[in-house]
């Protein structure tokens, strides 16, 4: 078989642009209008919403490789790098941070050159060990070897892509970074299906090529925002329809240049990612709310740290003794600020009662 970089015009890719306009200008209209409303947000929400996609952009990027981070630790490392205070940090390790500094240089600097050491710095960022999981790999290099993308048990692994010879990468990785920063009239979301594409085909590092071809993708939808900002999390839904993600590339590989049914699919996803963003607004905005009407009363310590925790995604209703593990106290103290927070209108108990007694918070008004 004959991958689509051992075709004789690699990498000269083509699409055909009459399928993908329609499309590409409903994403461009409802990207406008989620930046506006964004936009329209003050900046303690806006700082919020941004933060909370940030957030997922790092934890998924790396779920898509089967690779499982620390979201509080996401969370706060992210925080204390923008200057947000969000209470008590979460520790993080070194890991971590790498990552998080791959996606903060990628969208805050994004007006900036994609560079081979600005690569190679990220590469080394994401395996500060210089290993990956137990083995020891090239790190802030180009691979030195072969690499094939495989699945299965040893003995019966499935082969889905074999990637260019070592020997190749200088100059294929040239070729790309020359076409990526070159100034062109490409619409820049396309460009980002595009270099995605591209750059994961050419595979140049031992591990982490996924992760970087999604940073990459990132740098151009910052470029096609304009902003620094993220509102929405394209790594997000990738993992969301993981299984449909590597089918399209295995698909579009084993293909010929034209990779117009990639293009297609990439475009999709990134209106479904806008789909959620919408979610993620309206979680924002109920935070606030809730806060709004929380700091007209005299709340503890305790009573701020589960608030925040059922803000935050927590599974299930809140029971007495799951406040008191979240607060760190005893069930008396627990149920004595549930309470309160009932008498303050933030918290309202759900039907049944005895064991099951369980507590939501209020609707805001």
């Amino acid at each position: 078989m004959r991958y689509i970089h051992e075709k004789a015009n690699w990498p000269n890719l083509t699409w055909d642009m009459n399928k993908l306009a329609i499309l590409l200008s409903e994403i461009r209209h409802r990207q406008g209008l989620l930046l506006g409303r964004m936009g329209s947000l003050g900046f303690s929400l806006r700082a919020e919403a941004n933060l909370k996609i940030l957030t997922a952009d790092v934890v998924k990027s790396s779920a898509i490789e089967g690779e499982i981070l620390d979201e509080d630790q996401v969370r706060s490392s992210l925080a204390q790098k923008l200057g947000m205070d969000i209470g008590g940090l979460s520790p993080w390790d070194r890991h971590v941070e790498g990552i998080v500094e791959i996606m903060l240089d990628a969208t805050r600097n994004h007006r900036d050159p994609l560079t081979e050491d600005r690569l190679f710095t990220w590469h080394a960022a994401l395996f500060p060990t210089g290993r990956s999981g137990m083995r020891k790999i090239t790190v802030g290099a180009w691979r030195p070897g072969p690499i094939q993308v495989v699945s299965g048990p040893i003995g019966r692994e499935k082969v889905h892509f074999t990637a260019p010879e070592a020997d190749r990468l200088k100059k294929e990785m040239k070729a790309f970074l020359n076409w990526f920063n070159a100034s062109t009239k490409m619409d820049p979301v396309l460009k980002s299906g595009i270099a995605h594409f591209r750059f994961v085909t050419i595979h140049p590092f031992e591990d982490g090529n996924g992760r970087i071809a999604r940073a990459i993708a990132d740098l151009a939808l910052a470029r096609a925002d304009g902003s620094a900002e993220r509102f929405y999390s394209m790594s997000a839904q990738i993992e969301k329809e993981r299984k449909d993600y590597y089918a399209q590339l295995e698909r579009c590989q084993k293909g010929g240049l034209n990779i117009t049914h990639w293009l297609e699919w990439f475009l999709a996803c990134l209106g479904r990612a806008m789909d959620r963003a919408e979610e993620t607004l309206v979680v924002v905005l109920r935070k606030d709310h809730i806060w709004k009407r929380a700091n007209q009363y005299p709340i503890n310590q305790r009573q701020q740290i589960v608030i925040n925790r059922l803000l935050e995604e927590f599974t299930g209703y809140l029971t007495s003794s799951k406040y008191a593990k979240l607060a760190k106290c005893s069930q008396d103290t627990a149920l004595r600020d549930i309470c309160e927070l009932m008498t303050y209108g933030l918290f309202v108990q759900n039907p049944g009662g005895g064991r099951s007694t369980s507590y939501q918070l209020a609707d805001p008004e």
